[in-house]
């Protein structure tokens, strides 16, 4: 399942849930992620993400965990990658969400965020949160545009957990 989308600043791409044969395009994307935001996605000094994080985007169970990738309409590289994780009683996803260094300011994020968040409710999951540093503005921005509510993360006060509730 491929879907074309378009940003509010009319940047068009497709996307779709990451395969086994994305792993080398994930790694030659994450190649073109800042260190800041390799950082915010995984909440650590990560310089390089292991092949071990590009197998399970890759390798995906489609139940309790979901990746996906994003393509400009005039290339084959990843722009941006969305990956779910999805609680045991499938009501509550965590997502996270990177986008290449050369694609930000195109309102990728916010457009593959909304998919991200379309597709859990579609899935009958009621609650999609998002774990940020406190340092990371624009995506906290961002999501509280979106409607997501922040709180304070329980246990350490460098982070925020942003939270929407997707019920009609």
């Amino acid at each position: 399942m491929t879907d074309t989308l378009q940003t509010r600043t009319g940047f068009s791409f497709t996307v779709r849930p990451a395969s086994p044969d994305d792993g080398e395009a994930l790694t030659e994307f994450f190649e073109h992620v800042s260190r800041d935001d390799l950082r915010f996605r995984f909440l650590s000094a990560v310089h390089h993400v292991s092949e071990g994080q590009i197998d399970a985007m890759t390798h995906a169970d489609h139940v309790g965990y979901e990746d996906f990738v994003a393509k400009s309409l005039t290339g084959d590289a990843i722009i941006a990658n969305a990956t779910l994780a999805i609680d045991q009683s499938l009501s509550t996803a965590e997502v996270a969400i990177s986008i290449h260094s050369d694609f930000k300011g195109k309102g990728i994020g916010w457009t593959l965020l909304d998919y991200v968040a379309r597709y859990v409710k579609s899935r009958g999951i009621k609650t999609l949160h998002s774990i940020e540093s406190r340092d990371n503005h624009a995506t906290i921005e961002l999501e509280r545009e979106m409607g997501f509510k922040a709180t304070s993360y329980e246990g350490d006060a460098t982070l925020v957990k942003l939270e929407a509730q997707l019920q009609d």
